[in-house]
């Protein structure tokens, strides 16, 4: 069996792209394609699928990848136990979050602090961000409102207050001491997809507090809510952690209760003594 080639496939795997797995290990593309050619024809197994826009694991070498993931993922925590010793001068770290405001400010002091170290950034939504952790595609990750589970070693970062998000000339923008949950009763809204933490956390606070906005739009990110609020097409709902410096609108905090969201770090249990995982818990901001 050739370890070259089996750390080819899995370059390629975790990637989903040649292009990807070849900058991981620093070799040629036409190195990645070679090794995985002669894994293929030596075993007389198809294990990727090509298409037009990306490469897909065919049945087998999903079951090839669950292996090669699990082996090649002991082989890097045993690089990094014996170099636990050395200083942080040089390394990569795969960070996920579910937004930019708060791991920028962390991306920013690791750069101060550890220059050689290399950041590949994922920006998704709740889910995105924690299968990407679940699935060691991230080393680290930055999530909101996560439950506890088995293997995930979680730690509490801060808390952020639902803001209603109207037109910088709506009667609630001097509002700030913030509007009660029940003056939205009845109020056109534009609001995230049901999916979104924000949305869900104060779609919960109407439900308990028997409150129901009228509901215009339903928008797939945060720069559209804003967009839709400027123009005056209702008023939105965002994280006070999230609220963009846009003069064409404000943000008032929601008054109830259950408008809170809880922001932690993340890593898998398993992982967490690695010295690089530690470094960037160690940037986590005083609370």
């Amino acid at each position: 069996m050739n370890l070259f080639q089996l750390r080819a496939f899995d370059a390629v795997a975790r990637e989903g792209s040649f292009t990807r797995a070849a900058a991981r290990l620093f070799i040629s593309q036409p190195a990645v394609t070679g090794h995985i050619k002669a894994l293929e024809e030596h075993y007389q197994i198809t294990l990727l699928r090509r298409t037009a826009r990306r490469v897909e694991l065919t049945e087998e070498g999903t079951r090839l990848a669950a292996i090669t993931r699990a082996m090649f993922g002991l082989a890097e925590e045993a690089q990094a136990m014996l170099e636990a010793n050395r200083q942080l001068l040089t390394g990569r770290l795969e960070v996920a979050a579910d937004g930019p405001h708060m791991v920028m400010p962390m991306l920013a002091s690791l750069r101060a602090r550890y220059p050689g170290i290399t950041v590949n950034l994922r920006l998704g939504n709740a889910q995105e961000t924690l299968a990407a952790l679940l699935s060691e595609h991230a080393d680290v990750a930055v999530l909101t409102e996560v439950e506890p589970r088995k293997g995930l070693h979680l730690q509490a970062l801060s808390e952020s207050r639902i803001c209603a998000l109207v037109p910088e000339g709506h009667p609630w923008a001097r509002r700030t001491k913030g509007v009660p949950l029940k003056d939205l009763d009845q109020v056109i809204m534009v609001l995230r997809e049901p999916s979104s933490i924000t949305r869900r956390t104060f779609d919960d606070a109407c439900v308990q507090a028997k409150v129901n906005p009228r509901v215009l739009l339903e928008l797939d990110s945060r720069e559209a809510v804003t967009e839709a609020v400027a123009a005056e097409l209702g008023v939105g709902v965002v994280s006070s952690v999230e609220v963009s410096h846009d003069p064409r609108v404000a943000a008032v905090p929601i008054i109830g209760e259950g408008l809170v969201n809880r922001h932690m770090m993340g890593c898998m249990e398993r992982r967490r003594d690695l010295r690089l995982i530690q470094a960037f818990f160690g940037l986590a901001p005083s609370r």
